[in-house]
């Protein structure tokens, strides 16, 4: 079987890469694979954060084809070719916002009619709306012969823009590429901060609505037991962050790492982490809840999209009651305050690491492709 994937690869960065060079190797040790990459992902003065490469010069371990600008109708054209002239049995996709439906879109319509086609959906619309994210959205996914949602929220969007979507759902894999775990106190060292507090972390790109003012809000009120990381890069104005920051009575005990964090630099923060904090406004599914599971860091998360099923179901961490910071100041303290809590998640989190494998995620998706 031939498995052509279009989407980014490093020299791209960011968590989509990261999923997708992961799925590129399960899947090479069951088919033949080829990776089509962009040859440009945004034009950057879309992209709000201040580099879309990995600065290290990184690049997978194996070889990808750079040939979708997805800027410049006449690379759909020839990525439509290129593609259709390896013959693949499958064409595999990731969707995450509209503004890959044009050119993604055309490829999928422009396949061998023995092709069939898949996209892997982390979003049907996205978390900050626009007025053209539903007509481009059916667009994208009129073209396509079935869908792998990572969680129910992202299948009920889906169902209300296609009812006869032909989907499975298959929940985001856990991220196997950070490296090892680190003792706490040596976590602690290489980040400069206190082995003696608890330790909270967010972590990750910093956006609006990943709700960042609301956990310095919660942590305000904490006493000086606690501590706060925040490690990840602004996508927006970090101005209204750093007025809470200077205002908060406990801005000594709060630790800023504001740029993007390298994998080989991901370890320390969640060993050094009692508790992974995610109050987010919206989501569908979050690639963090992935990371921490990878290093048995229980979560925090407010009750949105798909976190409360990949975490509060599971038992993997507390879901609060309402997105506030008063809901999130009550669900740290209730964590610290019973070790049952801390013990059964990390009972939770050893069961979701057999369920949530890359080994597991492929088998789901050939069945599918297998079922169309």
């Amino acid at each position: 079987m031939r498995i052509a994937i279009l989407s980014c690869f490093p020299p791209y960065r960011g968590g989509i890469s990261q999923f997708n060079t992961s799925l590129y190797q399960e899947l090479a040790g069951r088919c033949t694979v080829g990776a089509f990459n962009f040859k440009r992902q945004y034009p950057e003065f879309l992209f709000p954060g201040k580099t879309q490469y990995i600065e290290d010069g990184s690049r997978p371990p194996f070889e990808t084809s750079r040939v979708l600008d997805t800027a410049n109708p006449l690379s759909y054209i020839s990525t439509a070719r290129t593609i259709r002239a390896w013959k693949p049995d499958l064409l595999l996709m990731r969707y995450w916002m509209p503004y890959f439906a044009p050119s993604q879109g055309y490829v999928a319509r422009h396949m061998a009619p023995g092709c069939k086609v898949i996209s892997i959906l982390d979003n049907v619309i996205p978390h900050e709306h626009h007025f053209f994210d539903r007509p481009l959205t059916t667009y994208y996914i009129n073209g396509h012969d079935g869908f792998v949602v990572l969680c129910n929220a992202v299948r009920d969007d889906l169902l209300r823009l296609k009812p006869d979507a032909r989907h499975i759902v298959s929940p985001h894999p856990i991220y196997s590429n950070f490296g090892e775990k680190v003792p706490r106190e040596q976590a602690c060292r290489t980040l400069g901060i206190d082995p003696g507090k608890k330790t909270l972390l967010f972590f990750g790109l910093i956006r609006e609505y990943k709700g960042l003012d609301i956990l310095l809000e919660a942590f305000s009120t904490l006493d000086d037991s606690y501590q706060l990381v925040i490690a990840g890069e602004p996508y927006g104005s970090f101005e209204p962050y750093a007025r809470l920051i200077e205002a908060s009575p406990n801005r000594s005990r709060i630790h800023l790492f504001d740029r993007f964090i390298s994998d080989s630099e991901v370890a320390p923060f969640f060993c050094a982490a009692d508790l992974c904090v995610l109050p987010y406004r919206s989501a569908t599914q979050s690639g963090i809840s992935s990371i921490a599971y990878h290093f048995d860091l229980p979560m925090v998360t407010t009750s949105v999209g798909g976190l409360k099923e990949m975490i509060g179901d599971s038992g993997t961490g507390i879901v609060t009651d309402s997105i506030s910071p008063e809901a999130v100041r009550e669900a740290v303290i209730r964590y610290f305050s019973d070790d049952s809590i801390r013990r059964g998640c990390l009972e939770a989190i050893a069961g979701e690491k057999d369920r949530l494998s890359w080994k597991r995620f492929c088998s789901n998706l050939l069945d599918f492709y297998n079922s169309l």
